[in-house]
Parts: C-alpha cells; structure tokens; sequence
C-alpha cells in the first residue's frame, strides 16, 4: 500500500513538473539606448516631431512567436527634434507642463500587452493597455519583429488622457489654434 502511495505521489509530481516546464516563454529585455520611440503631433498650421526615451521593457516569446510585452516609457524625456533654441525649450516645458502629460506628477507611462495575435510570418496585431497620467485606456497596434530588433506603430487618441489643451474635443472656436488629438508613435526596439 505504501509502495502505491509513494508511486502515486511520484507520478503526480512528474506529471505537475513537466506540465509546469511545457510553457516556453522567455522574456526578453529591451535595450533602451538602443530603441527610440518617435513622436509626431499635428496641429491646424502644421505639425512638430521629438522623441521619449524608454525606461524599460520587455518582449515574451514562446520561441520565435511574440506573445507578450511591456513597456515603461520616462515621460521626462520628451523631446522636440523639428525645433532648436528658445522654441523648442518652450515647446518641451510646454508638453511636459500640467497642460499636456503632467511629468512633474506623472513621470512615467506604461504599456502592457493583453492579447497578440499572429497576421503574419513576422507581424502581429497587439491589444493592450496603455496608460497616461494616471489614466489606462485599450489600445491596438501592429508590430513587426525580424530577429533582436522590432518596430510598433500605433496612433494615440489625447483626449482619451483627459489631455485638453488646444483640442477641438474639448473646446470651440480654436480656429488655427486647434492642436489634433491624434498623435502618432513609432516604436524601434532592440532586444
């Protein structure tokens, strides 16, 4: 009877301990000095590009199949590209402000993926949430990955933020003052 037992137990930690190792997913870090997140954002009279820097992250495999993802991004960081000087000084301070994303109480935002699914040999359609000054809001994108490096893009509607600043969501009559929602993000990742 205790010879049973035992085997019973045995086999049941066997069957628990291989069924636990089956899963084959590996995070993989992000190298943040070597991925950039671009950002482009329009207005009326024109439009102005700049960067963010990624705090950190990481991609799931399950072999060379993307199934998972997150990302902490330094709301610190933003940066104008298209503008130098005093413009782009006032631009950031301006985008940093209470105004836009708030960094002095919201410092960072986040991305972490729900659901990925395959469109493709290298390419998936991601869902996931996204938060932005304190807000989490789903979002879907596309993704690319071609060996250690991928790229996202993906549009970002503002006002979903509650970020209201010249937006014609918000406000009437803003004529060429009116700054779009939309903003796009362009993601290239090296891991």
């Amino acid at each position: 009877m205790k010879t049973r037992l035992l085997s019973l137990v045995l086999t049941l930690f066997v069957g628990f301990t291989t069924q636990a190792n089956t899963n084959n997913d590996e995070k993989k870090e992000v190298k943040t000095d070597a991925s950039t997140v671009t950002w482009k954002a329009y207005k009326v009279t024109g439009s102005h590009t700049g960067t963010i820097a990624i705090k950190s992250g990481a991609l799931v495999f399950d072999g060379a199949k993307l199934t998972g993802g997150e990302f902490v991004v330094d709301m610190t960081t933003i940066n104008t590209t298209d503008l130098q000087g005093d413009y782009k000084a006032k631009l950031d301070g301006h985008l940093s402000s209470d105004d836009f994303f708030g960094v002095a109480s919201h410092p960072t935002s986040t991305l972490v993926f729900t659901n990925v699914e395959a469109t493709g040999k290298n390419s998936y359609q991601v869902k996931g949430d996204l938060t932005i000054k304190g807000t989490t809001k789903p979002v879907t994108f596309d993704v690319s990955v071609y060996g250690s490096k991928a790229t996202a893009t993906m549009k970002v509607d503002r006002a979903e933020y509650d970020i209201r600043y010249g937006s014609g969501s918000f406000f009437d009559n803003l004529g060429d003052k009116t700054i779009y929602d939309e903003f796009d993000l362009v993601v290239d990742l090296e891991f």
